[in-house]
């Protein structure tokens, strides 16, 4: 899988770029500010209907238009799909496949598949266990689309859930009706051991490949373990089986219930969860060193490719202003690892960051163009 050609009207710092593609290296080069990351922001939103650096569509949009498009022509197995993304904020994006319309947006997920590491990615070992969290959920997505749908009714329960929690006149009471506030706690169980089950099968198959992959990259720096802490406690059965957490979910949440009642907020579910990582005996957090950090980060990456390969078809691999960041002796480690891969996309400010294996075909990026010039 590659993408041989985007195209983009009103996203971002461009009013209308288009560029194409070939399988391998692709370097993206230009002074910072100047729109390289724009440009694999598109091709990540194409993937998975978000950025990795805001929250929200509406910066995604060029100051002073009412919407962007990004087409995204994928090459699979000889085949190529056109992908049409229409960003407008405050509606409902709108997707074509082959000038097709698709019912929903999210109806295009699974037609480009991506791994984009930043540097914005060491949140994963250094930051809050959300970001860990959002990095298993959009790799669940990524292998399996209709995890999209499972998250997003999870999400919609528990916004109500805490709602109900913090409105209802018996929280402040201790008691009261608790019928309705029971519907929703088995709304919460259900939606809760679907996502928590497709999370424990993608922490167990990432476990290895992780493993494998910050061996390389650090040079041998010692083995790494990864672990699932669910806000059902250490007695919990921690196994993938959908009915059996569900049974769990609901009666912890029966436990929690006046601590739920006095705070106002859900305390047990995948929202509370955290995925622990260690290098050697010790956490990653708080213990990894700087240079550690990075190939732990880099090693998360690396494997959610590897894993996603596995599962049929290679993604897209992006590295966003990464090699600037590295010592020479973790640049030639990564540029070994990534080079065979079908696609690269790489961005920096100078093409020396860049090791020599990896250059390819180069991008001039400055002032909103984007030339080919080699």
């Amino acid at each position: 899988m590659y993408v041989s050609r985007l195209a983009l009207s009103d996203f971002r710092s461009y009013p209308e770029v288009s560029l194409e593609f070939e399988p391998g290296a692709s370097t993206l080069i230009g002074p910072n500010g100047h729109g390289k990351t724009n440009l694999v922001e598109a091709i990540g939103y194409v993937a998975t209907l978000g950025s990795h650096r805001v929250a929200t569509d509406a910066p995604l949009v060029r100051s002073g238009t009412e919407r962007a498009v990004v087409r995204c022509e994928v090459m699979r197995d000889g085949r190529a799909t056109l992908v049409e993304l229409e960003i407008t904020p405050g509606k409902a994006n709108r997707a074509r496949v082959n000038r097709a319309p698709l019912p929903r947006a999210r109806d295009v997920l699974g037609a480009l598949r991506t791994v984009l590491f930043a540097p914005e990615d060491l949140a994963l070992v250094k930051g809050d266990p959300h970001d860990r969290r959002a990095f298993l959920d959009a790799l669940l997505i990524a292998r399996t689309p209709r995890f999209h749908g499972v998250k997003a009714d999870y999400d919609r329960v528990l916004k109500q859930r805490n709602a109900l929690l913090k409105t209802s006149a018996y929280a402040a009471r201790g008691g009261g009706d608790f019928r309705t506030l029971d519907v929703w706690d088995e709304h919460l169980a259900r939606h809760g051991a679907e996502l928590l089950a497709g999370r424990l099968e993608v922490v167990e198959a990432l476990r290895p490949l992780v493993d494998k992959a910050y061996d390389v990259l650090s040079g041998g720096g010692g083995p790494t373990a990864m672990e699932y802490r669910s806000s059902l406690g250490p007695e919990a059965p921690m196994v993938p089986d959908r009915e059996l957490l569900a049974a769990a979910l609901l009666s912890e949440v029966s436990k929690v219930r006046p601590q739920e009642l006095e705070r106002g907020i859900s305390l047990v579910g995948p929202h509370r969860d955290e995925l622990a990582l260690s290098i050697g005996d010790l956490p990653a957090k708080g213990y990894a060193s700087h240079g550690e950090s990075w190939s732990l980060a880099l090693a998360l990456r690396i494997a959610s490719h590897d894993l996603l390969t596995a599962d049929g078809g290679e993604p897209v691999l992006v590295l966003d202003d990464v090699f600037a960041e590295l010592d020479a002796s973790r640049r030639d480690r990564l540029a070994a690892l990534v080079a065979p891969r079908e696609q690269v996309l790489i961005t920096a400010a100078v093409l020396g960051d860049v090791p020599e294996e990896l250059q390819g075909a180069r991008y001039d990026v400055a002032a909103g163009q984007a030339t080919r010039v080699r």
